[in-house]
């Protein structure tokens, strides 16, 4: 091995880390990524002489690759992700946890040879802006240059990392695809390891081993790994936030800019909500987007949160994406994009399930086979994906990539409930908030495992991405507030409940600005609410209706309306998720429960908005 591929002045940690696994993993190549154009490029090629890439259409798509996975290897391993914190109690009883002495032998004895017949990838990022006090430096070693390109756009790569992290500390991150070559092996157009796949967080050293598959977050390490998993355990220990939050900008007609961070689980419209259009009567506002996935969130000197997305790219699912449902998404994906496991048009272009009204004649699917509208199976994986630069998002804030972050005024939190919870609320107080984040739940899905419509309770969303116990989560949670002189307001939204013959009875999408511009006004002080048992809810006369003499007063109080037994019900499930925690629970959630069935009792059997209201 050629020692001045490994040779980096002023890296001296990094350098050793970087000798250490390459006599363990024993790639045939070292390469330093340096971020540029050139580099990216000759990946690029590179993947297209193997077959990883399909060039797309230049007049369509400049510089963009389609890109199909092993069909083993499609999605994240959560039965696979574990967190080896140095005492089991420590990662709680919501997270798979090995012991990390024996986790890390069986690493090794995985990892060794791992990288034989491949180039190993030395890739220095930063999660956040370069330099922001908020941002985190990491250090992807990988044998797979599909990572490489797809890390490119997620994040900042390159020297100028190296440069700035000069002797500093950084979390080492290790990736491989677990598929050595032997001399004059044939390679696969997408290696990954079919038996054997380990996601696994060290929040004690914070570091990432991540051996098997080549796929989304299992393998873009500064993702959900980083940028969650560890960066919770930090977050802990220094005093910040790191969410599964988008961030948004709201401006109002008289030019007032608001900053909110938002949280919903999956299939809950938190990348549509993050670049939201405004209907058209209410184009005096207008929405900017910060980042539609992760949020990192410190105090500031003068006492307010600000945030910063640590992420430079989105990896959004295509199924669902189109011009209807985003058009800022679909504007995103014209250029310098690489889509994974969607379709592909003979002309050389991609599609998905519900990008347009008619899908094509035909197609070849995420297979590689010839696919028809009429036979029986989807085009696109459910999880298929594209990674697109957030420059390119026409909805970009300015201040994206400030690297002092934004001011956040408001947390807003929903699942997908098609009964029980109403359209908004607003928390009583910081504590009712976190009570309220910490039991919301979502319902299953036709696409999910398990019984459809079952609640599944998902804390903050963050149930798969806490890097520890969900009760220290918690209690960190109380404490951000407890020393915050003004915390951020906190407000509750459910865009999905139903009416008695199983239609939505909210529009959502670009309708959403109205309950957003009701969150807004609340937030400074200039909009009207009543008390219900769950918190203050808007009238119907407080929410701006310009445009929609459709939306009738009786169909949101059908909205609004809050069942007793549906919630004392609701309450009973909070006590059953609370008893796995019961060790750790913050005291305060005790009492929060108490309150609310109180208040449930002194309600009436199903709590209406009064008629009177709607004068």
């Amino acid at each position: 091995m050629n020692d001045t591929l490994i040779t980096v002045p002023g890296q001296k940690n990094v350098k050793e880390w970087v000798q250490e696994v390459a006599a363990l993993c024993q790639p045939d190549e070292i390469h330093w990524c340096d971020g540029s154009r050139k580099e990216n490029d000759r990946l690029c090629r590179l993947m297209e002489e193997s077959g990883t890439f399909i060039r797309l259409d230049p007049e369509k798509r400049p510089n963009s690759f389609y890109c199909r996975s092993d069909p083993d290897d499609v999605a994240r391993v959560e039965d696979k992700t574990f967190i080896c914190s140095l005492r089991k109690e420590d990662a709680g009883p919501t997270n798979n946890w090995r012991d990390p002495k024996e986790m890390r032998e069986e690493l090794i004895g995985l990892f060794g040879g791992c990288m034989k017949g491949r180039t190993m990838y030395v890739i220095p990022f930063s999660m956040g802006p370069l330099g922001s006090p908020i941002s985190e430096i990491g250090v992807e070693i990988t044998d797979s240059p599909y990572v490489v390109v797809n890390m490119r756009i997620m994040t900042r790569i390159g020297q100028e990392v190296l440069d700035l992290l000069g002797d500093g500390p950084f979390i080492p991150c290790l990736h491989t695809v677990g598929a050595p070559l032997q001399p004059g092996e044939k390679d696969v157009p997408w290696p990954s390891n079919k038996e054997t796949k380990y996601i696994v967080h060290f929040p004690e050293e914070r570091s990432i081993w991540s051996y098997g598959s080549g796929y989304g977050g299992n393998a873009l390490l500064g993702k959900k790994c980083l940028a969650l998993r560890i960066a919770s355990v930090i977050a802990r220990e220094e005093g910040w936030m790191a969410e599964h939050m988008l961030i948004l900008g709201v401006e109002s007609p008289e030019g007032e800019k608001t900053y909110v961070a938002a949280a919903f689980p999956s299939a809950c419209g938190k990348t549509n909500f993050a670049m939201l259009i405004p209907p058209e009567p209410l184009n005096g506002w207008k929405i900017t987007t910060i980042g539609d996935d992760i949020a990192w969130i410190k105090p500031g000197k003068n006492g307010r949160l600000y945030a910063i997305n640590p992420e430079a790219g989105f990896f959004g699912v295509a199924p669902g994406t189109s011009d209807k449902s985003n058009p800022n998404a679909m504007a995103s994906l014209g250029e310098n994009t690489i889509f994974t496991n969607v379709a592909l048009t003979p002309d050389g272009d991609v599609w998905w399930e519900d990008m347009t009204d008619e899908p094509p004649p035909k197609l070849t699917d995420w297979r590689g086979r010839d696919w028809t509208p009429d036979c029986g199976r989807p085009a696109a994986h459910p999880n298929a994906r594209f990674t697109a630069p957030a420059a390119q998002c026409p909805s970009i804030d300015p201040d994206w990539d400030n690297p002092e972050g934004v001011p956040i005024s408001a947390f807003i939190f929903g699942g997908r409930r098609s009964a029980t919870v109403p359209l908004v609320s607003q928390a009583f107080n910081w504590s009712h908030g976190v009570y309220l984040a910490a039991t919301m739940g979502s319902e299953k899905t036709a696409a999910a495992a398990g019984k459809v419509g079952e609640v599944r309770t998902d804390p903050m969303a963050m149930l798969p991405f806490c890097g520890y116990h969900m009760g220290d989560y918690f209690n960190h949670w109380l404490n951000i507030g407890r020393n915050l002189p003004n915390p951020p307001r906190i407000f509750m939204v459910n865009w999905f409940r139903k009416d008695e013959d199983g239609k939505f009875l909210w529009p959502g999408f670009g309708e959403n600005m109205r309950v957003l511009e009701w969150i807004v006004q609340r937030v400074h002080g200039k909009a009207y609410a009543l008390e219900c048992p769950l918190g203050w809810i808007p009238r119907y006369k407080d929410v701006d209706w310009t445009g929609r003499d459709d939306f009738p007063f009786e169909k949101f109080e059908a909205l609004m309306s809050v069942d007793r037994e549906m919630w004392i019900e609701e309450a009973r499930q909070h006590e059953a998720f609370f008893l796995k925690l019961f060790d750790r629970l913050p005291k305060e959630f005790t009492n929060e429960r108490e309150l609310l069935i109180s208040r449930l009792w002194r309600s009436p059997g199903v709590w209406h908005l009064a008629s009177e209201v709607h004068e």
